[in-house]
């Protein structure tokens, strides 16, 4: 449970890097008091023609960015503005739309909702029909045009994010300085080596704490199914260790035979968590491709086998305790 949901969120933030990267521009710029990630329509397209007068600005785009769902986005673009900073999207079938309730997808997307060049989809009220899939890694995994995704959500002229590209990106940091110096203080305005920096999981909010809630509970949990399973045990084997301290075995002896039991099986439950880990990958990638990705994460591992060890240690104490202290007569005695 550890591993897949650390791995979703590594996954998630990754895969979202990779598309960003695959934008091709060297500057984002976000309107005043936009928070890093958000997905708020307020800069105006009036600006993408001021910024391409700049010194270095070679071309810029914006693109306004619509949430459909809890992990689900339609991105519009002006297409052709788009492919000269990206390069053209590569289509693995079909073509770029070309009418106004038309729509192009990513392979993932395209996978999970089981779709194909000429399908109809419902998105914002209204049907679209896929023109075209194209290879993924670009920015967005559905994209319908600029101007009727601003019609439809009441955002006429106004994007989320402009992207600008400039002659030689080694000016990034000139370029941003000039901008901030001569009307645009107030915008966020970064490198785009700074916004994949930012795709970490310490700077979305919430999703530390929530790790570490369920990384609790998962010790929580684990304690106790071993302090049960042990008690049982011990309960099990009262007239087996009856005859070990009948033997002469010391409590200490009795102790260390079930807890070396405990962390035997914590480790192969361990191992078994890892391995179980490219099953809910594989599971994720056929069956829910466009909205979640799984990476597998080594760092992880020695992390969470180390917090299965201790709950499963903790759990067994007690039991342990128990069955060194029983006294060697009543356990033999017992039915």
């Amino acid at each position: 449970m550890m591993l897949t949901l650390v791995g979703l969120s590594h996954g998630m933030l990754e895969d979202q890097a990779r598309r960003s990267r695959g934008i091709g521009a060297d500057i984002f710029i976000r309107a005043p008091g936009a928070a890093f990630l958000s997905l708020s329509a307020g800069f105006s397209q009036n600006f993408i023609p001021f910024l391409e007068k700049q010194p270095h600005v070679a071309l810029a785009t914006g693109a306004l960015i619509q949430a459909t769902g809890p992990l689900s986005s339609v991105t519009g673009l002006d297409l052709p503005a788009f492919e000269k900073m990206s390069g053209n999207f590569r289509f693995l079938a079909g073509r770029p739309y070309e009418k106004p309730d038309e729509a192009i997808v990513d392979e993932y997307y395209a996978r999970q909702h089981k779709l194909h060049v000429g399908d109809s989809i419902n998105m914002l009220n209204r049907q679209w029909r896929v023109s075209g899939i194209f290879e993924q890694g670009k920015s967005a995994r559905l994209v319908i045009p600029l101007d009727v995704l601003q019609d439809l959500t009441a955002n006429s002229g106004k994007v989320t994010v402009v992207y600008v590209k400039l002659d030689n990106p080694a000016y990034t940091q000139e370029v941003i300085d000039y901008l901030k110096s001569h009307g645009m203080a107030d915008y966020q305005i970064h490198s785009m080596e700074e916004l994949l920096s930012q795709f970490t999981v310490a700077n979305v909010p919430m999703l530390p704490e929530f790790i570490g809630v369920v990384i609790g509970l998962g010790t929580v949990v684990g304690f106790l199914v071993v302090f049960l399973s042990m008690y049982t045990a011990v309960l099990e084997r009262t007239r087996e260790i009856g005859v070990l301290k009948a033997l002469g075995a010391s409590p200490g002896f009795i102790l260390n035979v079930v807890l070396r039991e405990t962390t035997l099986l914590a480790i192969l439950g361990s191992i078994l968590g890892i391995l179980f880990t490219y099953g809910t990958r594989w599971l994720i990638a056929t069956f829910a491709p466009g909205a979640l990705l799984q990476a597998i994460v080594p760092d992880w591992w020695p992390i969470a086998a180390g917090i299965a060890l201790v709950g499963a240690l903790l759990g067994a104490a007690w039991p342990g305790l128990k069955a060194a202290r029983q006294d060697a007569i009543e356990a033999l005695s017992y039915e």
